[in-house]
This record gives C-alpha cells, sequence and structure tokens, in this order.
C-alpha cells in the first residue's frame, strides 16, 4: 500500500507538472527559460525549508553533481522543446526515451525481463501510441531532439534514486546544486532583455517547482528503490493519460474514445508488468 500510494502521488505531480507547464508557456504568461529557472529555485527553497523540520534521519544524503546535472539537462531541455513541438508528439518522444533509457539500463545490469514483462510494456507503449498519433504532425527536428534528449536525462536521474535511502535530503540537494545554473537563466534572460513574466505565471512557476516538483520529485524517489528499471518506466506511461483526463476534469476539455481506448491499453500494460515484475532485483 505504501509503494502505491507513493508511485500514485508521484505521477500525479508529474502530470501537474505538465499542465501548468502548458498553462505558463502556452499562453505567454512566462518565457521558458525564466519558468525553467523559477521552477528550480522554488523547488530548491521548498525543500530546504522542509529539510529544516525534519528529524535527522539515520542515513543522510545530499544528492549528486551527475544527479542535479541529469535534473537540470532535464528541466531547460523538457521546456525549450515543450514550445516547438505538439504536446501529444512530445510526450511519445519523451516517454520513448524514458522506456530506452531506463528498460536498456536494467537490461545492461542484469535485470532478464520476462515475456510477460515485454508484453506489458508493448501494451502501455502501444496505448501511448494510440493517445499521441491521431492527428500528429512530423515534429520539429530540434525540438524531437530536445525532448529524446529530456526523456535521456530524466531517465538518467530516475536510474540514480534507486539507491537512494534518504529521499528527501537526495531531491534537496539536487534541486540546490540545480538552482546555480536556473538562477543565472533568470538572471541572463534580464538582462538580454528576453525574460517576460506575468504574476500568475510566475504563480504557475512556483506551484511547478515547489509542490508538483520537489515535493513530487522526492515521493517519486522514495518509491524507486522498491521498483525495477522496468516498472519504473512502465509505470511513467501512465502520466499523459493522468494528464489528459486531469485536463479533462479542470479544463473542460472532452473525454474521447481514443483516450479511453488508451487509457484501457496502458492499464493493463501496467497491469502485466507489475504482476511479472519483482519489486526489486535479486
Amino acid at each position: 500500500m505504501r509503494l502505491l500510494l507513493l508511485t500514485t502521488a508521484a505521477l500525479t505531480g508529474f502530470s501537474a507538472n505538465s499542465l501548468l507547464t502548458r498553462a505558463a508557456l502556452q499562453t505567454g504568461r512566462l518565457d521558458a527559460l525564466s519558468f525553467v529557472g523559477v521552477r528550480l529555485v522554488s523547488g530548491a527553497v521548498m525543500l530546504w525549508l522542509i529539510l529544516r523540520w525534519r528529524r535527522e534521519p539515520a542515513i543522510r544524503e545530499d544528492g549528486s553533481q551527475g544527479s542535479a546535472a541529469a535534473l537540470f539537462g532535464y528541466a531547460i531541455l523538457f521546456t525549450v522543446a515543450y514550445i516547438l513541438i505538439g504536446a501529444s508528439v512530445g510526450a511519445l518522444i519523451l516517454f520513448g526515451a524514458v522506456q530506452v533509457t531506463m528498460i536498456g539500463a536494467g537490461i545492461i545490469f542484469g535485470e532478464r525481463p520476462r515475456a510477460a514483462d515485454w508484453l506489458g510494456a508493448g501494451c502501455a507503449l502501444a496505448g501511448l501510441l494510440v493517445l499521441t498519433i491521431p492527428g500528429a504532425t512530423a515534429p520539429n527536428p530540434l525540438g524531437a531532439a530536445m525532448m529524446a534528449g529530456a526523456g535521456v536525462a530524466w531517465g538518467i536521474y530516475s536510474l540514480h534514486g534507486r539507491s537512494s535511502r534518504d529521499p528527501l535530503g537526495a531531491t534537496a540537494g539536487n534541486f540546490r546544486r540545480a538552482a546555480i545554473p536556473g538562477a543565472a537563466l533568470v538572471l541572463g534572460g534580464a538582462l538580454a532583455d528576453y525574460a517576460h513574466a506575468t504574476t500568475s505565471g510566475l504563480l504557475l512557476a512556483v506551484a511547478s517547482g515547489a509542490l508538483a516538483s520537489g515535493l513530487g520529485y522526492t515521493l517519486w524517489y522514495a518509491a524507486l528503490p522498491e521498483l525495477s528499471r522496468m516498472r519504473a518506466a512502465v509505470l511513467q506511461l501512465t502520466v499523459p493519460v493522468i494528464t489528459a483526463f486531469a485536463a479533462a476534469a479542470l479544463l473542460g476539455e472532452a473525454i474521447s474514445a481514443r483516450l479511453a481506448a488508451s487509457a484501457g491499453l496502458i492499464a493493463v500494460g501496467v497491469w502485466l508488468t507489475v504482476r511479472s515484475t519483482p519489486t526489486r532485483d535479486e
């Protein structure tokens, strides 16, 4: 039950990030680089405040330079790519790259997925295709490359989290390091007269950083040690569907037959993978 709650909350945070990013960037409320910077800085501040209030853990971690670099790379590549390509094809490229990165790493490090694992992953990917392919046009090559890079960076960040025993400390340390180049983005944009911001755009970026990212990524790091690489990869394919249903509930967007079919395929794929794969590597 604990793992289910952690994973569900983390994936919901990922979905919230997509909605908040879309609300800020597609309406022109905040420029992309400022959004990244404010998101990382606000996440670092939120986690620093929580660290001050918690009891000292038995094992204390402080993240790493590699994880922070992956976090920063994901944040900037994802955000800039988001304004160059459509959300649907972007989700396909992003989560496809995450799958390749995490499942490939699992195979390299000795995981041997069974037939049911591959069937589940294939079914979930088919669900993602059903959701994203109809109506999609050829993406901007630069945007597609950046989104693929974002997927690889996020896959690496997730892989690093599988060894964490202090999710809050590790996530706080990663955000603290990533916030330094994040703040530089905001300052550089202001000096170059590139930045533009509205109050609502800044609030959306703060919500993305402090809540959906800072807290959401901490919960993800708490869940990852109990997940195999394949299971963690396949579970993330639920995020576009959660986002679509959330958009329907919050923004009044229609729930189409295609979305329902996609959700069904992804649910079956996740069930097959979760049912088949051990929670930890042996």
